[in-house]
């Protein structure tokens, strides 16, 4: 299959995702509408913030690229740009996250640098992009901790109980992503998929034929992490704080509805912090059971629970879902059109 032929797959995938997910909406249009015009000018801000956070995104991919490649490749940030944009787009689109905009990104940049190396960085960054997730969500454990012990935030038995076992997956995860780090994950990816039922046979066949590459692969993904850690460590951190960022714009839904938190520096910082809960709680939910296509519920869900976890009105919740709802459609489009965009 031609790489043209793919690129239209992709593009009429996330076109028919955006059909179903504005006919998903949990609200009648007419209520989706009113919800529109409450934001009003803040939906600028609240899908602007999202061209600086792909930026970071962009930046911290460019650095994986520079660690997998030699001084004769290169891609420029704004190809890159493009590529995250239009990756994030069909992972929202997709279910299982990687499954659209992970392939697409390997096909496009290896128009730029070599297939393996398009391949490395781009499973690297990806493993980049769920680590942070990882970090973010062990540190908002301890950032709720405080809060509590501010008295700001309540901290019952079942809170507590359930920040210990959020804890203990994210340590689990992150000693197995360090592992994977110093000595490749790809094979043996690749080797558990095998375990599942129907996927032994495809799994036996893919290993035989690309044993070489993937052996490859996994040796640039240690060697950045051995031999570059200033890269490593730097594409890492702007993963983290991309999600700091992502809080502004849940941040500027709560001012919307009035809640500053007493007003000033000390309250608007008190909400902010407060929005860095809400985003933790709400992705996690939405990770856990990631398997759905655009994330459909689940996402509305998991803010309803988490703002209402904050003593905040169950309403709140659902508007906010509701408007980060409509941003994602939003950015899926511009990633969707994106992929028409020839490059110059």
């Amino acid at each position: 299959m031609t790489k043209k032929r793919l690129n239209n797959i992709f593009f009429f995938l996330g076109i028919a995702a955006v059909v179903v997910m504005l006919l998903t909406f949990d609200v009648s249009f007419a209520e989706l509408w009113q919800h529109l015009c409450r934001t009003g000018y803040w939906l600028i801000p609240i899908i602007g913030i999202w061209l600086v956070i792909y930026g970071i995104n962009a930046l911290a991919w460019q650095c994986t690229i520079r660690g997998c490649t030699n001084d004769e490749e290169h891609v420029g940030f704004w190809r890159i740009m493009r590529l995250t944009v239009t990756g994030y787009a069909l992972n929202y689109a997709t279910p299982v996250g990687g499954l659209g905009g992970e392939p697409y990104r390997i096909m496009e940049l290896s128009k730029d640098i070599s297939k393996q190396h398009a391949a490395s960085s781009v499973i690297l960054y990806a493993m980049m992009h769920v680590f942070a997730h990882f970090l973010f969500w062990f540190s908002s454990v301890f950032l709720y901790l405080i809060l509590a012990a501010m008295g700001d935030v309540p901290l019952t038995t079942v809170v507590g109980s359930t920040l210990a076992v959020i804890t203990l997956f994210c340590i689990a995860a992150i000693y197995l992503f360090s592992k994977g780090y110093r000595n490749g994950l790809v094979v043996k990816v690749i080797r558990l998929i095998g375990k599942i039922p129907g996927l032994k046979g495809w799994s036996g066949r893919f290993q035989e034929r690309h044993a070489e590459a993937l052996r490859n692969i996994d040796a640039q993904i240690a060697a950045l992490h051995q031999q570059d850690k200033r890269n490593f460590y730097y594409s890492l951190s702007l993963e983290y704080l991309s999600r700091i960022v992502q809080s502004l714009e849940i941040m500027f839904m709560l001012l919307l509805f009035g809640i500053d938190c007493g007003g000033g520096f000390n309250g608007m910082l008190l909400t902010f912090l407060h929005s860095i809960l809400i985003l933790a709680f709400t992705t996690l939910f939405a990770n856990l059971i990631g398997f759905l296509p655009m994330q459909i519920g689940v996402q509305e869900g998991g803010f309803v629970l988490s703002i209402a976890a904050l003593g905040l009105s169950a309403a709140l919740g659902i508007f906010v879902s509701i408007i980060c709802r409509v941003r994602e459609i939003i950015w899926i489009l511009i990633g969707i059109l994106l992929m028409k965009i020839d490059r110059e």
